[in-house]
């Protein structure tokens, strides 16, 4: 049955800008991702899909740069009801422990493992996690690029890491796998860790190659190390209570426009990986083939015994894919 209050122009107005549309509804969509991130780029795909596809009935606000806060900030913005969509990964772990899967260490064996996982009874089962207890629908999911190790020496099994400071992010699962590894993680503020490279107070970092090109660690930093350690995904989710708000043809318009979006990241992500490989590579970085699975064999008994039972299940269900 058509909206009742769709038989005038309804006045949407943003509380953020201001902004007065013609539109049925407003969507306000904010995210953490610079202008030219491929996630702004795909957060204005899906901007420009929903605008078309809804006839103008929906118009779909950007606001990228975390111009509405934080990744947390955000969240909480959409369970009050005042943003309704956001990018967003393990973060969700705060709210639903099984988001904690989205990036775990040697989870993940390659791109089509991952797919295989997101698309199946794991991802499945994440995402309806997700919204019982954080109150998000995931609309679609994103590939994020591989975490791989930078440092000053080839490193290609576990044993050439012994006695190597690594800095690592403060998060107790990446501290326990690093050190099963041989090497000495240090947690460490990002915005500290080119200066401490420079200094030789850590020897070595892992990132994405985005971040390992944007922070400018070629300048510090001589090898890349495919470790390929953790291999991720993270959502579009949109507030339950404002999806269910729309008409049910402009939910379906939201959740076609979202299935398309994914096709749209996928080809600027793949494109954005090849690109930063030839940029580093440009900018004297070598990049070292490692044996992954000596690492995995070697890191796995940390991963496991870092997961509460609920994790451990779904990470056994996702290593038997």
């Amino acid at each position: 049955m058509k909206h009742k209050l769709l038989s005038a122009t309804i006045i949407a107005t943003s509380l953020f800008t201001g902004v007065v549309s013609a539109a049925d509804y407003t969507l306000k969509f904010g995210h953490l991702a610079n202008d030219d991130n491929v996630w702004n780029e795909a957060a204005l795909h899906f901007q420009k899909t929903v605008e078309e596809k809804s006839d103008g009935r929906i118009e779909v606000l950007v606001y990228p740069n975390s111009e509405l806060g934080s990744e947390m900030d955000i969240i909480n913005s959409i369970q009050l009801g005042t943003v309704d969509l956001t990018i967003s990964g393990e973060s969700l772990q705060n709210w639903a422990p099984k988001a904690a899967l989205l990036a775990i260490p040697y989870a993940i064996r390659n791109s089509e493992h991952l797919t295989a996982v997101a698309n199946g009874d794991v991802g499945k089962e994440i995402e309806e996690q997700i919204t019982q207890q954080a109150g998000l629908v995931p609309l679609t999911w994103f590939e994020r690029g591989a975490r791989n190790l930078t440092s000053n020496k080839p490193i290609k099994t576990p044993k050439d890491l012994n006695g190597t400071i690594l800095r690592v992010p403060n998060v107790p699962i990446f501290v326990k796998v690093w050190e099963a590894l041989g090497a000495k993680p240090t947690p460490m503020a990002f915005s500290e860790v080119f200066t401490s490279l420079q200094q030789g107070t850590i020897h070595a970092q892992e990132n994405p190659l985005s971040l390992i090109n944007s922070a400018s660690f070629f300048e510090v930093q001589d090898y890349v190390n495919k470790t390929e350690h953790v291999r991720s995904w993270i959502y579009v989710v949109m507030g339950k209570r404002q999806l269910d708000k729309l008409p049910k043809d402009l939910q379906t318009v939201v959740r076609e426009a979202a299935a398309e979006t994914q096709v749209y990241e996928r080809e600027l992500f793949l494109e954005d990986e090849r690109k930063l490989s030839e940029v580093l590579h440009e900018k004297g970085m070598k990049f070292v083939d490692v044996d992954q699975e000596a690492f995995r064999k070697v890191a796995l008994p940390a991963v496991r015994n870092s997961l509460n039972q609920d994790q451990l299940l779904l990470f056994e269900k996702i290593q038997k894919l």
